[in-house]
Protein backbone atom coordinates (compact mmCIF):
# COMPACT_ATOMS: atom_id res chain seq x y z
CA UNK A 1 0.00 0.00 0.00
CA UNK A 2 0.71 3.38 -0.88
CA UNK A 3 1.67 5.96 2.77
CA UNK A 4 -0.78 8.30 1.09
CA UNK A 5 -3.59 5.59 1.32
CA UNK A 6 -2.44 4.19 4.61
CA UNK A 7 -2.55 8.16 6.17
CA UNK A 8 -5.82 8.45 4.35
CA UNK A 9 -7.20 5.13 5.98
CA UNK A 10 -5.71 6.26 9.56
CA UNK A 11 -7.83 9.53 9.34
CA UNK A 12 -10.34 8.42 7.91
CA UNK A 13 -11.26 6.45 10.66
CA UNK A 14 -8.94 6.44 14.06
CA UNK A 15 -8.15 10.08 14.05
CA UNK A 16 -11.77 11.02 13.28
CA UNK A 17 -12.88 8.92 16.32
CA UNK A 18 -10.13 10.49 18.07
CA UNK A 19 -11.26 13.90 17.08
CA UNK A 20 -14.61 13.20 18.12
CA UNK A 21 -14.09 11.65 21.60
CA UNK A 22 -11.52 14.92 22.15
CA UNK A 23 -14.64 17.22 21.28
CA UNK A 24 -17.49 15.80 23.41
CA UNK A 25 -15.22 15.17 26.23
CA UNK A 26 -14.39 19.02 26.16
CA UNK A 27 -18.39 20.22 25.74
CA UNK A 28 -18.96 17.61 28.91
CA UNK A 29 -16.33 19.12 30.77
CA UNK A 30 -17.29 22.85 29.99
CA UNK A 31 -20.71 22.12 31.46
CA UNK A 32 -20.17 20.54 34.63
CA UNK A 33 -21.69 21.95 37.42
CA UNK A 34 -18.20 22.82 38.84
CA UNK A 35 -17.04 24.86 35.82
CA UNK A 36 -19.62 27.52 36.62
CA UNK A 37 -17.50 30.11 38.46
CA UNK A 38 -14.23 29.83 36.52
CA UNK A 39 -16.38 30.28 32.90
CA UNK A 40 -18.02 33.26 34.89
CA UNK A 41 -14.88 34.82 35.54
CA UNK A 42 -13.30 34.53 31.75
CA UNK A 43 -16.86 35.87 30.48
CA UNK A 44 -16.39 38.87 32.84
CA UNK A 45 -12.82 39.51 32.00
CA UNK A 46 -13.61 42.58 28.96
CA UNK A 47 -15.16 44.48 31.58
CA UNK A 48 -12.86 44.12 34.50
CA UNK A 49 -11.86 47.87 35.46
CA UNK A 50 -8.22 48.31 36.15
CA UNK A 51 -6.91 49.83 38.95
CA UNK A 52 -3.94 51.28 37.85
CA UNK A 53 -4.13 55.24 37.88
CA UNK A 54 -0.61 55.31 36.02
CA UNK A 55 -0.43 55.05 32.08
CA UNK A 56 2.97 53.84 30.84
CA UNK A 57 3.81 55.32 27.31
CA UNK A 58 5.38 53.43 24.74
CA UNK A 59 8.72 54.38 25.63
CA UNK A 60 8.18 53.49 29.26
CA UNK A 61 8.37 56.80 30.94
CA UNK A 62 5.41 57.11 33.46
CA UNK A 63 2.69 59.56 33.76
CA UNK A 64 0.07 59.64 36.44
Amino acid sequence: MELYTILRAFADSWFLLAMFTFFVGTAIWLFLPGQKKGSTDAAGIPFRESDDTETTDPKGTQHG
